[in-house]
């Protein structure tokens, strides 16, 4: 049976910045590399475990969705208490200029299975590229 997730208040995701950086290894046919940072925020009063991620991106010229899940974030699984923070970074390739969003699921100290939203990012390929 798959655990209901809910919203965890005062838990936040920002997006720090978003970089196209077109020298990073990318495959030949999504040319566009994107690092974006990321901080997830616990101001909530209990301590949160982030065990997963979803991520889904759109690029502007194609019906295509991509889903992207799996376990931690960056090969880790943050713990983070009352007033910690988490911050990383890392990236998305794209055909194309789009857009991007998704979640971190985790747990609570109490065991409540809850998620927090990551914002909707553009992923703009600069007119010089």
């Amino acid at each position: 049976m798959q655990p209901h997730f809910e919203e965890l208040d005062r838990l936040s995701v920002e997006v720090d910045d978003v970089i196209y950086m077109p020298s990073l290894d990318h495959p030949e046919d999504r040319p566009h590399p994107f690092v974006y940072f990321i901080k997830i925020c616990n101001q909530s009063p209990e301590r949160v475990s982030i065990r997963g991620r979803k991520w889904v991106v759109r690029e502007n010229d194609s019906e295509e969705v991509i889903v992207v899940e799996g376990d931690g974030v960056v090969g880790q699984t943050p713990d983070l208490g009352p007033g910690e923070e988490f911050s990383y970074n890392s990236y998305h390739v794209t055909r194309s200029s789009g857009y991007a969003e998704g979640a971190f699921f985790g747990t609570t100290e109490s065991g409540r299975s809850i998620f927090v939203r990551i914002p909707r990012f553009n992923l703009s390929i600069p007119e010089w590229a």
